[in-house]
C-alpha cells in the first residue's frame, strides 16, 4: 500500500485496517509461540533423557548419591605462592592472574622478579 492510500482513507477505514492488522499479528504471534513452546518441550525432554542416562551410568559406578551438579565448579588444587612482598611478608602472589600492585611498583623501580621469589626448603 502506498502512503497516499492511507491519507485518502477515512478514520473509520484506518481503524478497521488497524484492527485487522492487530488480529492477524496476534494470530501469527500465537502460532509462533506455540511452535517455540513445542520445541522447548522437546529440548527439555532431550536434556532430561541425557540426565537420566548419565545418572543411570553413574549409579553403576557406585558413586555417592550426593554427587555435585554440573553447574558447580570442579575443585582445583591449592596454588603455592611463588613471590613475596619483602615490605609486607603477608602479601604473596602465586604468579597467576593480574600482577599485584606491590610487585608492579617494584618492577617499575628496576628490580627483577626473581628478587621476590620465595625460596622453598627442599
Amino acid at each position: 500500500m502506498n502512503r497516499n492510500d492511507f491519507k485518502s482513507m477515512s478514520t473509520d477505514e484506518l481503524w478497521a485496517l488497524h484492527e485487522e492488522i492487530a488480529t492477524r499479528l496476534a494470530a501469527a504471534l500465537t502460532a509462533e509461540k506455540s511452535v517455540l513452546e513445542n520445541r522447548l518441550r522437546q529440548l527439555q525432554r532431550g536434556i532430561e533423557t541425557q540426565h537420566a542416562v548419565r545418572d543411570a551410568k553413574s549409579s553403576h559406578a557406585a558413586k555417592p548419591s550426593h554427587a555435585k551438579s554440573s553447574t558447580q565448579r570442579r575443585p582445583y588444587p591449592a596454588v603455592v605462592p611463588k613471590y613475596r612482598n619483602p615490605e609486607r611478608p603477608s602479601e604473596t602472589w602465586a604468579g597467576r592472574g593480574k600482577t599485584p600492585r606491590w610487585l608492579t611498583a617494584q618492577l617499575k623501580s628496576g628490580k627483577r622478579i626473581d628478587d621476590f621469589r620465595i625460596r622453598h626448603a627442599a
